[in-house]
């Protein structure tokens, strides 16, 4: 679960750029606050990813605890292009590790939250 500043930015991002689906959405207005789930197929058989948006509240501190979401694609480099130009951030081009060879890039989400794409096949 990602807490969010700005629900349908973050939606964009996830769906736009990275290619998501938003599997179901809901308002919780005794709560106060938002669920999303997205993910690249249904509950059933794929992680999805819980974006919460708390009514009111536009921005957090992503701390020192969390590192990162990790995805495998099929590849690292035209991933980070279609990133680019759908106008998401690369923060880490793709290239191989500095302490290995498995090929990996780092975006970034529009509250900051970094995504690492591995490149499938390259995990050594």
């Amino acid at each position: 679960m990602l807490r969010v500043g700005d629900l349908d930015r973050s939606l964009a991002f996830y769906t736009e750029v990275l290619g998501m689906k938003l599997l179901r959405r809901k308002d919780y207005p005794d709560g106060k606050f938002t669920l999303a789930f997205v993910g690249y197929g249904d509950e059933d058989s794929h992680s999805v990813l819980e974006l919460t948006y708390n009514w009111g509240v536009d921005k957090y501190e992503l701390g020192n605890a969390f590192g990162h979401i990790a995805i495998e694609v099929d590849d690292a480099y035209r991933a980070c292009e279609e990133v680019t130009r759908k106008g998401g951030k690369v923060v880490r081009p793709a290239g191989p590790m500095k302490h290995g060879s498995t090929v990996i890039a780092f975006v970034e989400d529009p509250d900051g939250y970094k995504i690492e794409f591995i490149q499938k096949g390259t995990r050594g």
